[in-house]
């Protein structure tokens, strides 16, 4: 991939307008009598073969120029002063150009809880080279089929991903999350992968970046296909029926700690942040970046906290109410 096509990428995911949200559709319902004191309030989560000390991380986002390399740096800073994991953009462009150094700080960083990501037309070699260099935590696999369709330089074949989804699943030397990136994955794709030997998956649905709107604006056409896909609420209610079988993560559309929470009631392990994050530090200092992701954990307790629970498991108790556009599309979900 190019470098001008990546920074492409990250300009027009920034000039994106963002318009209808599906967490705006779901109210849960207030505790007025909470079994807990702030301060028992535990933010844990498990995923991907460990634990983590919070429900939230910066999702994949960009790599493969010194636009990319300079964003990386400031997101790595941030999830190591807070403690979080960071995922870098798919790693394609570097196993392309072995002088590519934006993912260099992923290297540099032994302190940072690092995973990254290459896209699922790539073989497994290309997985195990990703994962030599990099040393990630786990590796996660993106499925784009409509943004590679719209490119003018995608991918048009496809028939190869599901071979070699199933040999990633074969005895890969760390754990794999199944990504979509942002058009809402499907029952039958979670159940088809997870047959595969994949038991983590990220739903990541519409409602943030939207790599449809991206590749319309690179090519001047079809913007009638922006709102391709599904929204990562209803994504999230159409699997309902996976939550206890699989791990389900949830990307999309999470602007702050009520969609987080929204998003973890509705059975995900944990939500990654991409526009959100890449907002925050192409706008502010890392120094104050840091200082808002740190208030994120404060405000998750306290919402957990009004919710009356203690922890992750019991926030999938809590009532919630449907309104709107998500209400009549969960009604119709077969």
């Amino acid at each position: 991939m190019s470098q001008s096509r990546k920074d492409d990428h990250i300009n027009y995911a920034l000039e994106q307008p963002l318009g209808y949200n599906s967490f705006d559709d779901i109210e849960l319902i207030h505790c007025s009598l909470p079994a807990y004191d702030l301060a028992e309030i535990d933010l844990s989560t498990h995923f991907a073969g460990r634990d983590w000390d919070f429900p939230f991380y910066i999702n994949a986002m960009t790599g493969g120029s010194p636009k990319g390399r300079e964003i990386n740096e400031k997101l790595a800073k941030v999830a190591e002063a807070c403690g979080i994991l960071f995922v870098t953009g798919s790693y394609s462009a570097a196993l392309k150009n072995p002088d590519d150094d934006s993912y260099a700080v992923a290297k540099d960083k032994s302190s940072l809880l690092l995973a990254s990501n290459i896209g699922l037309d790539k073989p497994v070699a290309a997985g195990l080279q990703t994962v030599s260099d990099l040393k990630p935590l786990f590796l996660q696999l993106h499925v784009n089929v409509m943004q590679e369709l719209l490119m003018p330089e995608g991918e048009r074949t496809f028939r190869a991903w599901k071979q070699h989804l199933e040999a990633y699943g074969k005895d890969f030397p760390v754990p794999l999350v199944l990504k979509e990136v942002g058009f809402g994955m499907d029952r039958k794709t979670i159940e088809e992968a997870q047959a595969l030997g994949i038991s983590t998956f990220d739903i990541s649905g519409r409602g943030g970046t939207s790599f449809a709107y991206i590749e319309n604006r690179r090519s001047g056409q079809r913007d009638y296909l922006n709102g391709w896909g599904q929204t990562t609420g209803q994504a999230l209610l159409a699997a309902q029926d996976w939550v206890d079988k699989v791990e389900l993560l949830a990307s999309g559309g999470i602007r702050h700690p009520l969609d987080m929470v929204k998003a973890l009631v509705l059975g995900a392990k944990a939500v990654g942040l991409s526009r959100t994050m890449l907002d925050l530090v192409v706008k502010h200092p890392v120094e104050e970046v840091i200082a808002i992701v740190n208030g994120w954990k404060e405000e998750l307790g306290l919402l957990m906290c009004a919710l009356s629970c203690r922890n992750l498991q019991e926030l999938r108790s809590v009532p919630y109410l449907l309104y709107g556009r998500l209400k009549e599309g969960a009604e119709q979900v077969q």
